[in-house]
Order: C-alpha cells, then structure tokens, then sequence
C-alpha cells in the first residue's frame, strides 16, 4: 500500500490515527489524531509526540515482529484528563515496515468504571457500621447485659434505629435503581401537580408536628396539570420538603411555594415552579454542585444522625431528568436554602 492510500484510509477513520514510518518518525495523522497531539506531530519521532512508555514498548513490539497489540494512553483535553485504548499493528507502506496506531476513546467506560467501584465502597461503608452497631450490642446481650433489663431495653431501642437506618438505605438503593432504569422512558400520565404537592405535605405532616416546624403552602390550590409520574413526583416534593423539616431546624418553618410561569428559559416551555424554602443554617455554595451525587453530604454526622442516607437527592435528580424537569438549588450560610424544582407544563 502506498503512503496516499494509508493517508485516505487514515482520513477516513473516525478514531484518531497515526502511521509510524520505518525511520520511527509520524508521517502521517489523521485530523483527530492532530487534535489529540497537535499540528507538530508530523514528521517527527514518535517517542517525542506519544512519550508515555506503554505505548512506545506496544509500538516496539509490533516493530519486532511479534504482531498487533494494545495500551492504555493517557491524554488531556483542556483541564480534564481522557483515557484512550491504543491499537498498534503493523502495515507495509512502499514495501517498507511501518506501524499504524488508533486512538479508542475509553474515558466515559473509565469513568462508569470508578463510579461503580465508589459505589460499592459508599454502599459497603454506610453498612458496615449499624451492622458493627448490632453485632456489639447482640454480643453484649448476650454476655454481660444478659440479666440488665435497663441495658437491654436501651440496647434494643439502639438497635432497632440502625435497623431502620439500614432498611431505609436497602429502600433508597432499590428506589435509585428503579428510578435510574426509568430515567429515558418518558411518564405519559396527565396529573393535577396541587394533588400530588398536597398529598406529600399531608404525609409529612407528623414529622413536621414533631418537630416543631410550620410548613405554610402558597399557591398550591391551582397549580396546571403536567404530564408525569404521580408516584415519583411525590417522591421528589416529600424528598424536599423532609429535608427542609429535618434541616431547617426545629421550632422552625418552612415555605412551600408554587405557581406557574409563562416560559422558563432552560426549558423552553411554559412551566410550573414548586419552591421549598427553610430557615436552616444554609449550605455553602462550594457544596452545591455536588448536593445530588449519590452519597455525598455537607455534615455526614449530622446527615446520618437525621436517618439520611445520602441518596435522597440523587433520586430526585433522576426522577426530574425523566420529567425533563430542573432542580435548582440557591443557598448561602446563615440565609437558609431554597431547592427549586421547575417542570414542563406541556410535557415537552
């Protein structure tokens, strides 16, 4: 094969490609490939562009005669760091021995990768502990306290809290699954918003008394009907608004506002907007990019203390990407927060 025809086979590529000449120099790259390295990479030797020496050794074993093979290649685009599977195998260019490297783009399947390993470990960790918890007490029960009725009634009422805190970890984790699996099957349901909002107020209405907290509704009485989920749209409002109870503060309140909106800009539709407002000690801003990534808390004493798991905005995230619905969250320390949630009026 002539060096025109490896240019056009290169060029045709949609990986980025590079051919390695016999004299070890780039004579040719693909323009993905000059994106990938730069427009200085032609014409010179291939350890000064590549440098990385699993690539070299994969390069020097094809030239050795000993067939194609793979590795791994760092890169960068702008700040963030990608990883590609590169492919070297041999090709005859002009009679002459050369070799010829594509470029997979592996970053996305490193990424899912290293979420699931943290997954596991944040799932592994957030059990370990009420299961050392139990363990403990179950050993002392049976020893030391076996005959204390007051150490077995407190035992047993700390035991019975982590095993709520464990079971409600298992709901939230079958929840996110659901939710996840759900996320691109669009709900085609018509339903009243001012049901679903006041039916999640209702159920949280104990825990509100409990605590002390007033929860005051305004315009919830005549809200337009969307396309959606009842189900898991409940689940968002009473995700929300436990929080704003359990964080807020006691003795405190909470606002639940809701209207609609001619057309939101993000959405380009009409819109309906549902504020959840407390008094709490606030969240400073660094935090709330992260605040609905699976397991991440501000204060993890306080989160676990509360019965949180962690996971309670993330499902609320995947449940508004179905919607095609916005979570928007304005806080600052001292000031209180307010999580908004913004949802298409047409469906759309």
């Amino acid at each position: 094969m002539d060096i025109n025809a490896i240019s056009q086979v290169l060029n045709a590529l949609h990986l980025p490609a590079v051919f390695v000449d016999h004299d070890d120099r780039i004579a040719l790259c693909n323009p993905e490939a000059l994106g990938l390295f730069g427009a200085g990479a032609v014409g010179r030797h291939y350890a000064a562009i590549l440098r990385q020496p699993l690539i070299i050794d994969a390069i020097e074993t094809v030239q050795r005669g000993n067939g194609a093979t793979r590795a791994r290649y760092l890169g960068t685009q702008g700040p963030a760091e990608t990883v590609w599977m590169a492919s070297a195998a041999p090709l005859m260019a002009a009679g002459q021995p050369g070799v010829l490297i594509s470029f997979e783009d592996r970053t996305a399947a490193q990424e899912a990768d290293e979420m699931r390993r943290d997954f596991v470990a944040n799932v592994s960790h957030e059990l370990r502990t009420p299961l050392t918890a139990l363990n403990g007490f179950i050993e002392t029960l049976r020893g030391a306290a076996k005959d204390d009725a007051d150490a077995r009634e407190r035992f047993l009422g700390i035991m019975a809290h982590e095993a709520t805190r464990m079971n409600r970890l298992v709901q939230d984790l079958l929840s996110l699954s659901r939710v996840e699996s759900e996320e691109r099957m669009r709900p085609k349901a018509r339903i009243s918003l001012s049901d679903v909002l006041n039916s999640a107020i209702v159920s949280l209405t104990p825990l509100a008394e409990q605590r002390g907290v007033s929860v005051t509704v305004e315009g919830a009485a005549d809200l337009p009907i969307v396309v959606g989920d009842g189900d898991q749209l409940r689940q968002v409002f009473q995700n929300l608004i436990e929080n704003a109870v359990k964080y807020g503060g006691d003795g405190k309140s909470v606002v639940v506002r809701a209207g609609p909106i001619a057309r939101d800009p993000s959405l380009r539709s009409a819109a309906v907007k549902i504020d959840v407002i407390d008094q709490g000690i606030g969240i400073n801003p660094l935090h709330i990019p992260r605040l609905t990534e699976r397991f991440y808390r501000v204060d993890s004493h306080r989160a676990r203390e509360m019965g949180g798991t962690g996971l309670g905005l993330a499902i609320v995230k995947h449940i508004l990407n179905r919607h095609r619905g916005r979570l928007r969250i304005e806080s600052e320390p001292g000031e209180g927060s307010t999580f908004s949630v913004l949802l298409p009026v047409n469906g759309d």
